[in-house]
C-alpha cells in the first residue's frame, strides 16, 4: 500500500512563493501519474496540476504561475507556487496513480488511487 507525504505548506504573503513536495512510499510512479488537488472548507476538491506519461496539465487558474515536476528516482512530485494570491488559500493534497491518465481524466479525483493528508497554504498579509 502507498503512502503519499506531503510537506512545504506554510503562511506566505500575496506575491510570495511556496514549495510543495510529495514523498511517495511502497510504491513507484514513474509511470503513472502525479498530481496536485486543493480544497477550501465547504467546496469540492479542485485540481490544480497534473503530471502525467504525455506531459503537464495545469488548472486555468494558476496557469502561468504554478509549475509541477517530478523527479522519479527519489519517487516525489513538487509544486512550485509563485505570485500566490489570497485565492489560491486551501489545504493542497497530493495525489497519484500508477496508470498514465490523459488530459480528459487527468483533472478527476475520482481517477487517483492515493491520497496524501494535505498541508494548509494559507496567503495573507
Amino acid at each position: 500500500q502507498a503512502q503519499l507525504l506531503e510537506s512545504g505548506g506554510g503562511l506566505v504573503q500575496p506575491g510570495g512563493s511556496l514549495r510543495l513536495s510529495c514523498a511517495a512510499s511502497g510504491r513507484t510512479f514513474s509511470s503513472g501519474t502525479m498530481g496536485w488537488f486543493r480544497q477550501t472548507p465547504g467546496k469540492e476538491r479542485e485540481f490544480v496540476a497534473g503530471s502525467r506519461p504525455g506531459g503537464m496539465t495545469y488548472a486555468d487558474s494558476v496557469k502561468g504561475r504554478f509549475t509541477i515536476s517530478r523527479d522519479n528516482a527519489k519517487n516525489t512530485v513538487y509544486l512550485q507556487m509563485n505570485s500566490l494570491k489570497p485565492e489560491d488559500t486551501a489545504v493542497y493534497y497530493c495525489a497519484a496513480t500508477r496508470r498514465g491518465l490523459i488530459v480528459s481524466t487527468v483533472r478527476r479525483p475520482a481517477e487517483y488511487d492515493y491520497w496524501g493528508q494535505g498541508t494548509q497554504v494559507t496567503v495573507s498579509s
